[in-house]
């Protein structure tokens, strides 16, 4: 059920409602599966070698508070807290949580990124943590791992790892996304299909949490099968960001890497990369064409996405523009350095677009691969307004569900910039079991992003009903939302859509929990209510501990 159907819980004993909101004694059945949290001082972790800035206070009276408020990647929503608090240090984010723990406010994270819904720019939010400061990206030798801090953007963690060790993470493909959310979301990026989902290679986490007492504290979890704290640490691998602390510090090593030369903890990634981009103008488009290139998308994926294919190193995105923006796009990248990299490239073109019937226009091109890496595609201007959905895809979509697209992405009449993206996806990801990581879905073969932008307010609700009747209406048989079956495998938490906890969208029956975390998700609420027992850590997609 969503929160506000949530029924009321009691304050503990000397708490205040706002302060901690729900019961410190619902730790649940599930809780009691979990060792307590250790309260030892020596395992906060918190002390640092240099002296941090101070932490900077920031209200609405202050000249840069519209920045900090402000800079959100969706403008339909905007932070309006009573405070932004710019924070450089762990022992800063402990200090401000239990600030807003002991006056009863509302306390949300903000990392270098950004959110595609109102997540954190909620307006019950009353104090907002910003960790943009915190960006460090260094070696640590005692625990053999690289450190990447809570605020870094990937673009800065790629090129940091990348110049200073020759390694790479298979992380996004935006270099303006946060790290902090990103990698507690799951995470996948370009290198996924031969490396696996970033959360494969993360080894620690330092999670600020608050205990039953209403203590603000660091703890460091790992993915040691002897640290009483790892189920912290899993709940960071796919259960989402602002659900149990807010975790300050990242550590990251490959679970196969061994001695302690940091240039092999992590993987490398090719020298170069040979890209490619396939247009279709939608003046060429019939539905038939259209059909076939979803069709041809789909199959290629389902027949070559196991883990040890010539085509490992592939990336690629179908991007479903809509006609007024005049085509369809097949980007597509694969590890320039392999011999015959030219003649995959080419078989995998003509797989998906040589048989659509329609004619297409190729242009390829060889680049480094961080100048590839650090290359922003999601710009979008003036088309700063956004509604996002996600789905995973363990095969194409059918031939009715083309169809269905087409009628919506073909309407003349709709002027926002809309596009369905299909990324490829499985390979090394697939290898994993679904429980290894919060990480569940690791059976599918797509995961598709659906977005329109728009730049006015005023025709908000106009777009947010166009792409809300898009996604219902592809999904019709099961619910108006991506169910789990032979073809679905649910959604992504990183392309959060609170329109699934809303019965009048999602009539499948099926939680949005369910959709988003599956059979991982008694195991996240057992870790909710041993390390949040209060429910501090909260917005409209969070796991809830019941």
């Amino acid at each position: 059920m969503t929160r506000q159907q949530q029924p009321a819980r009691r304050p503990a004993a000397g708490l205040t409602r706002r302060g901690l909101i729900g019961s410190a004694a619902a730790a649940g059945a599930g809780a009691a599966l979990l060792p307590a949290p250790a309260r030892a001082a020596d395992e906060t972790a918190t002390a640092t070698t240099t002296a941090a800035p101070a932490a900077v206070t920031v209200d609405a009276s202050d000249a840069r508070y519209l920045d900090l408020t402000s800079r959100g990647y969706n403008a339909r929503f905007t932070a309006a807290p009573d405070s932004v608090r710019l924070v450089h240090s762990t022992d800063q984010v402990v200090a401000v949580v239990q600030e807003a723990v002991r006056g009863g406010k509302r306390v949300a994270v903000r990392g270098g990124g950004h959110c595609l819904d109102g997540l954190v720019d909620d307006p019950d939010v009353r104090i907002l943590v910003d960790m943009s400061g915190m960006d460090a990206v260094r070696y640590d030798p005692a625990r053999r791992a690289f450190l990447v801090e809570g605020g870094a953007t990937l673009g800065h963690v790629y090129r940091t790892l990348y110049l200073e060790w020759g390694v790479a993470l298979p992380g996004g493909t935006c270099p303006t996304v946060g790290v902090g959310g990103h990698v507690s979301g799951g995470g996948y990026g370009a290198m996924c299909r031969q490396h696996g989902a970033v959360v494969d290679h993360l080894y620690a986490v330092e999670v600020v949490t608050v205990d039953a007492s209403g203590t603000a504290r660091a703890v460091v979890a790992t993915r040691e099968a002897d640290d009483p704290h790892r189920e912290l640490w899993w709940a960071h691998t796919g259960g989402g960001g602002g659900t149990f602390g807010i975790v300050t510090r990242y550590w990251f090593r490959s679970p196969d890497a061994t001695g302690t030369d940091p240039s092999t903890l992590l993987p490398r990634p090719p020298k170069t990369l040979l890209k490619s981009t396939v247009t279709v103008k939608w003046s060429d488009l019939t539905e038939a064409a259209f059909t076939a290139l979803v069709a041809d998308h789909g199959t290629w994926h389902a027949r070559n996405s196991v883990a040890g294919s010539a085509y490992d190193s592939l990336h690629s995105v179908l991007i479903l523009y809509n006609r007024v923006q005049g085509a369809v796009v097949l980007s597509s990248q694969i590890d320039g350095t392999l011999p015959d990299a030219s003649a995959l490239l080419d078989g995998y073109v003509t797989a998906v677009a040589g048989g659509i019937g329609a004619p297409y226009t190729e242009v390829r091109s060889s680049w480094p691969w961080l100048k590839t890496t650090l290359k922003d595609p999601y710009d979008t201007g003036l088309y700063n307004r956004t509604k996002s959905k996600g789905a995973y895809l363990r095969k194409g979509w059918s031939a009715a569900q083309a169809a269905t697209l087409y009628g919506h992405l073909s309407d003349a009449g709709y002027d926002g910039h809309a596009g369905i993206l299909l990324y490829s996806y499985g390979g090394k990801v697939n290898t994993v079991a679904s429980s290894a990581t919060a990480l569940a879905q690791r059976d599918s073969v797509l995961k598709a992003n659906f977005t329109t932008y728009w730049p006015d307010a005023a025709s908000d609700d106009r777009h947010v009903t166009w792409m809300r009747n898009l996604y219902r209406d592809l999904y019709a048989d099961t619910g108006g939302v991506p169910v789990p079956n032979d073809t679905n495998d649910g959604s992504y938490i990183n392309y959060p859509d609170t329109d699934l906890t809303d019965p009048a969208w999602n009539t499948s029956g099926v939680s949005w929990q369910s959709l988003y975390f599956k059979d991982n998700l008694a195991r996240l609420r057992a870790v909710k209510a041993a390390w949040d027992p209060h429910d501090v850590f909260h917005h409209r997609l969070s796991v809830t501990a019941s």
